[in-house]
């Protein structure tokens, strides 16, 4: 977006920005209401992945080796079915990423020809030849190059157990949201565990603890966040493995699962060594209004999590938006881009309609992002095999898109170490909200129901006011002129 640097100075890469090298102590058939919004690119999403699943049920019955099922067989569908067979045809042509770029238009592979700074998860890359010439710039692409391959990559597996009671053995063509969401958590466990400088080495053996979380994320029962795991905790959010799911219900599932896991485990060996809270609007996201990080209950997470034992723990937080009906509505757009200069910046769950992506990174009006649309075999490693072929949870490959083209259901995920970090996440969310031009896309308060001044240090910020639009859906229905203060946020 030209002059989007211009009007967002906290942009530009500073020296204060710190890579922290050392650890830290310490979707579905029946979706959300924010998931029923679909636009008519979503529907042909659903109609190939419909085809998809049809394939996947004869290629089970043919081949069991090498199953793809993403439902169990009819009777009504046989071999001999011409437009199956039509369908089988096409798959078997292309890989399912150009099925879906065939329908929802491609993406750009490499990088692009900006010189613009690129933020990466909260660090900024200087690739500038203006001032600093073209050995700096060289260094400063390698670098997010390299930082960008060492983000954990989570994509569509075959050939893992059946999931629940069903026979479905694969996520193709319908588990992009909940491997979108695995890369989000994951990433948040390197950057608790590991520190944001981790960079994958390029030697074996590996360092156990990134073996350790890979493990976490296989693909079977055994593995606490694998897609069967997901698949339970979310039934209650209309998760259900064969079904696409929204980022609403998606982070619901994962607040259910680490909920699940904390009351397994004692504190001390918790899988998910963080707590979990989902931000949302007044009344749980039923009355519209921009979402609300209350401090309040942020801190009653922190407290449930460590079983009373403290105030403050590492807090992972979850933000469900819907920006527009079709597409993003364009005043949100440099409140996006923004995010991504936050150090407690996890991302976005999101991408082209229908077809979910992990986007990690801004480059002026451009989104980097992990694909998750490559069916790769099963992979469930040993937490004690440092010599493991970790090769499928990278990715070399550089993809972006418009981010005023993705989807406008998506998830914006924080993770603030400590009590310190959490401040700074709402002095940054403030600000951010009271240069948003009437439009944020969450707001700051200490408590519910009421306007609240959050002290910074020295600095006091206004965090605004839940609003209670009793309209449904939080569209207002008067006349709305360009500069008018009013957001057209959606329920959650």
């Amino acid at each position: 977006m030209k002059g989007f640097h211009e009007r967002n100075g906290s942009l530009k890469c500073s020296s204060k920005t710190s890579i922290d090298s050392s650890p830290t102590s310490g979707t579905g058939s029946a979706p959300a209401p924010s998931d029923s919004k679909f636009s008519k690119t979503s529907l042909w999403s659903n109609f190939f992945a419909s085809a998809f699943s049809v394939f996947d049920t004869i290629s089970e019955s043919s081949t069991p080796s090498s199953s793809t099922s993403a439902c169990e067989k009819k009777p009504s569908f046989s071999k001999t079915n011409g437009w199956t067979s039509a369908v089988k045809r096409v798959v078997s042509g292309g890989s399912m990423r150009r099925i879906h770029e065939r329908v929802m238009g491609p993406s750009k592979i490499g990088m692009s020809s900006s010189t613009s700074d690129i933020w990466l998860l909260g660090l900024c890359y200087k690739i500038s030849q203006e001032s600093s010439g073209d050995v700096d710039a060289t260094k400063g692409l390698a670098a997010f190059k390299h930082d960008f391959s060492s983000r954990i990559l989570m994509t569509y597996r075959k050939g893992f157990d059946a999931i629940g009671d069903t026979k479905i053995t694969t996520d193709a063509s319908w588990g992009c949201m909940l491997r979108s969401s695995q890369m989000l958590v994951a990433q948040a466990l390197l950057f608790h565990r590991l520190g944001r400088s981790w960079r994958k080495p390029s030697q074996k053996p590996f360092d156990q603890t990134y073996i350790e979380i890979l493990h976490q994320f296989g693909d079977s029962e055994a593995s606490a966040f694998s897609i069967h795991n997901l698949v339970e905790s979310g039934k209650t959010y209309g998760l259900a493995a064969g079904s696409w799911v929204g980022p609403y219900a998606m982070c619901r599932s994962w607040e259910s699962l680490a909920r699940s896991k904390r009351e397994e485990n004692e504190l001390d060996r918790q899988v998910l060594p963080m707590a979990v809270y989902v931000v949302s609007g007044d009344e749980d996201g039923e009355r519209g209004g921009a979402p609300v990080v209350c401090i309040e209950d942020a801190s009653r997470h922190c407290f449930e999590f460590s079983r009373h034992q403290a105030d403050w723990t590492p807090i992972l937080l979850l933000v469900p938006l819907v920006l527009g009906l079709d597409k993003v509505n364009p005043r949100y757009i440099p409140s996006l881009q923004a995010t991504f200069t936050f150090p407690q910046c996890l991302g976005i769950l999101g991408g082209k309609p229908g077809a979910s992506t992990y986007i990690v990174g801004v480059q002026e009006e451009n989104v980097f992002y992990l694909d998750p649309h490559d069916v790769q075999s099963v992979v469930n490693l040993s937490p004690d095999n440092l010599e493991a072929d970790t090769s499928s949870y990278h990715c070399d490959t550089i993809r972006h898109i418009p981010l005023d083209s993705i989807d406008p259901s998506l998830a914006i995920g924080f993770l603030c170490r400590d009590k310190d970090d959490f401040d700074d996440f709402c002095f940054r969310a403030s600000k951010l909200a009271e240069e948003s031009n009437g439009a944020p896309l969450f707001t700051v308060a200490q408590t519910h129901g009421g306007f609240k001044r959050i002290h910074h240090g020295n600095t006091m910020v206004d965090a605004g006011e839940v609003r209670a639009d009793d309209s449904v859906g939080g569209v207002g229905t008067g006349d709305m002129d360009e500069n008018s203060n009013e957001d057209d946020w959606q329920i959650l």
